[in-house]
This record gives C-alpha cells, structure tokens and sequence, in this order.
C-alpha cells in the first residue's frame, strides 16, 4: 500500500498546533488539516479520543498510520524522519540549549495558559475574563524575563534563538507571541524577543501557519 497523506489533527487558534503547521512548513512536508473544535469540545468526541485519548490537539498521523501526539515531539519526530532543514543543532550543547529554550515556553509558560487552565479557574474560581487576562500576562512575564536575558546574553542568539536559522525555539516563542496577541500583552518590552518574532513571522513558514491562515479560522 502506498504511503498516505499527512494528517495534522488541530485546531486553528491552538498554539500547540501553530508550532507543528510551522514545523511541517519549514521542512516542506505537505500534510492536509482534520479540525477539532476546541470551544465545542469536539476533541472530547469518541471519534477524536480514538486517535488521542488525551483529548487534547495537535495529533500527526504520519504516512505510515503512526500517530505521535504532544507538539515538542512531534517536532523532535520530524526532525528525525525529515532531517533538513534541522529544527536542533547539530551539536549536543546547541541541541540541548534549543531543547532548554522551548521547555522555557512550552513546558513553564504554555501549560499554566491554555484554554482548560482557563476555564477552570473561570468554573472553580469565578475568575472573569480581565482576571484570565491578567493570569495569562502573569505566566508569560514570569519567563518572558529571564527568556529575554538569556537570548539577549549569548553569543549563540542569532537573528534568531540559536543562529540564523529558524528551529524549534523559534516555532514555540511565535506560537506564544500569537497568543500574546491575543491578551494584548505588548512584546516590545522584551527587545530581543521582539526582534525574533518579526524574524519569525517574515518567513513564509510561520505565516502559513497563522491561525487565520487556516482553513477552518473563524
């Protein structure tokens, strides 16, 4: 049987879902996008927990029928199976600063901010949306800070987090700039990380990757 399309389970405001269209993107892997409505649950349905029994987006399903979940690796599954352009250094130290920079957001700031830590302290604690606003500006400062230091100090950051090449702590800080956006937290006041968002969203990858540059934007 020949190989099949790429599948990339997601839903188009889900950052975690913007970090793996702009992996694919940047690698040239075409892949066509089955929606899940998060609002409506829709990653609660039988149907999806079938592919994910987290419930939660985005899910690949590769070629070959392998499904990988969780964003970060998924990438480190891409990189792997489609090694250029590379999303990691080539070298341990570069790879594990790049691994160190994305788990900086993705693990510290993306869990603490995302749409059921939200709703959740809207149901158990009343907590309005200037109130969500406000938790969600509170987690990202709360990394943004010392992110900031750690790019704008190192002889490593480039005109983007490791070098000149966009990779895999380029694609998860432009997912959190969208979400910024999104709670109208102002990025200039993280200079260098200001400098690399506009790198990042210049390139054709993570500008195809824009929530409202899918098919099933609102």
């Amino acid at each position: 049987m020949a190989d099949k399309m790429v599948i990339l389970h997601n839903y188009f405001r889900s950052s975690t879902s913007f970090r793996v269209r702009a992996a694919l993107n940047l690698k040239g892997i075409a892949y066509n996008q089955e929606a899940w409505h998060l609002r409506e649950n829709q990653q609660r349905s039988t149907a999806y927990l079938e592919i994910n029994p987290q419930g939660l987006v985005p899910a690949l399903v590769w070629t070959d029928g392998t499904v990988i979940t969780q964003s970060m690796a998924i990438m480190e599954f891409l990189d792997e199976v489609v090694p250029q352009p590379a999303l990691l250094p080539a070298d341990s130290a570069g790879r594990a600063r790049v691994r160190a920079l994305t788990q900086l957001i993705g693990c510290d700031i993306h869990p603490l901010n995302n749409l059921r830590v939200l709703r959740h302290i809207e149901q158990e604690f009343g907590a309005d949306s200037e109130a969500q606003a406000n938790w969600f500006r509170h987690w990202v400062r709360a990394s943004f800070d010392p992110l900031e230091k750690m790019l704008s100090s190192s002889p490593q950051t480039g005109e983007f987090c490791h070098g000149d090449s966009p990779g895999m702590a380029d694609i998860t800080l432009a997912a959190q700039l969208v979400n910024n956006r999104r709670f109208e937290l102002n990025v200039e006041s993280w200079p260098t990380i200001h400098r690399i968002g506009l790198a990042c969203f210049a390139h054709d990858a993570f500008d195809k990757a824009l929530p409202g540059n899918q098919p099933d934007a609102e």
